[in-house]
């Protein structure tokens, strides 16, 4: 059933059958079981609260998300448990990164709570701005607030070190900050967007939710990802199609340094595929060392017998190593494409451009650690 309003774009559009960025059309599904969200006028920024108009009638077709993830139905009971479990908390305070899931969760939460919920989103190098305006733009349109909280994850040498478990001192940081936020405004809950789908995967940050006594509502009733993306196309949520993302660490292989200058390189490079038009993207950021300096991080390196005052930095090069949807590999074979990104990537500090002939996959950057956890990793 078409839309009374028409088409209207979606931030994430799928590509067309040129490969280049179509936006979806929006269809009109049938009821919403929310409702519209409540209009909200005005703007507050940088560590105050944003609110906005929402936009009516923007409900994305939900049989293209349907079609695309192989979703036959959403459970009523579930978005209904989901509800009265928010509600029993009283006030709620949504750790929130425009994803798919924290989106819902936020929709869903102000829906229920109103002025007693409230979204905050951290923001750190290893959040890309686009990702951070596009948040934003999110939560204005629909109607429910969002606060930008710093965090200071970059100050921790464990972090930056990048183990295997870096995301829990990510999401350490993070709860670090939204606690004494939640206890200064009086939200009885903070709740973050794990769900059911991420039962029995390695995921650090879990450890630390578990620490600071963070709900993950989606997950205790059930919401699988697919399930997710059904219900924010029946809400009119942008993110029912948002390609899976990550923290432009993850790009970083495990026991890599993280620094905030490589991942402004990543995100550069990134952020020129995407301006062509590529959807599913990663470009992994690996280090070429001298012969004599395998294994180490990038650094100062001595040579055998030399006195330590005669130390001398390690060459160092940087490779990127592009990811995209095996479908979209060949668009590099058209137009100059190539060589088009080869030049925008080594302008941004690479000296070696690659394109993985396997396309994008979660945690292609660890695929030759010996001990990478088995289960779930970074995208």
């Amino acid at each position: 059933m078409p839309a009374k309003g028409g088409a209207r774009r979606s931030l994430f559009a799928r590509r067309n059958e040129n490969g280049r960025l179509a936006a979806r059309a929006a269809g009109d599904i049938g009821r919403e079981p929310l409702g519209p969200p409540p209009a909200r006028d005005g703007c507050r920024r940088a560590g105050r609260v944003c609110h906005a108009r929402p936009r009516r009638g923007s409900t994305p077709v939900l049989d293209s998300v349907r079609a695309g993830w192989h979703v036959v139905g959403v459970s009523a009971e579930k978005l209904q448990t989901l509800r009265t479990l928010l509600k029993s908390y009283g006030s709620c305070l949504v750790a929130y990164s425009g994803g798919v899931d924290s989106v819902l969760l936020a929709r869903v939460a102000w829906d229920v709570l109103g002025e007693r919920s409230l979204a905050a989103i951290a923001d750190s190098p290893s959040l890309p701005r686009r990702e951070l305006e596009d948040a934003l733009n999110i939560a204005r349109e629909h109607g429910f607030p969002v606060r930008v909280v710093r965090t200071h994850e970059f100050d921790n040498a464990s972090y930056l070190a990048n183990p295997a478990n870096r995301c829990y001192f990510c999401k350490h940081e993070l709860f670090t900050e939204l606690a004494p936020l939640a206890r200064a405004e009086n939200f009885a809950v903070i709740a973050y967007g794990e769900n059911a789908s991420d039962v029995g995967d390695f995921r650090p940050g879990a450890q630390a939710a578990a620490e600071f006594q963070v709900r993950a509502p989606l997950k205790e009733v059930g919401l699988t990802k697919a399930e997710i993306r059904a219900l924010s196309a029946e809400l009119g949520l942008p993110t029912a199609d948002k390609p899976q993302m990550a923290c432009l660490s993850s790009r970083i292989p495990y026991g890599e340094a993280v620094s905030p200058e490589k991942l402004r390189m990543i995100e550069a490079a990134e952020n020129v595929l995407r301006d062509l038009g590529f959807y599913d993207v990663r470009v992994r950021h690996h280090e070429l060392r001298a012969a004599g300096d395998a294994g180490r991080v990038t650094g100062s390196v001595q040579p055998p017998g030399a006195p330590a005052a005669t130390r001398h930095p390690s060459p160092v090069t940087h490779l990127a190593r592009i990811e995209v949807g095996p479908a979209e590999l060949e668009k590099f074979l058209v137009n100059g494409t190539a060589a088009r990104v080869a030049e925008a990537l080594k302008a941004a500090g690479y000296a070696h451009v690659t394109l993985d002939l396997q396309g994008y996959r979660r945690g292609s950057t660890n695929e030759a650690l010996v001990s990478a956890p088995k289960a779930s990793v970074p995208h």
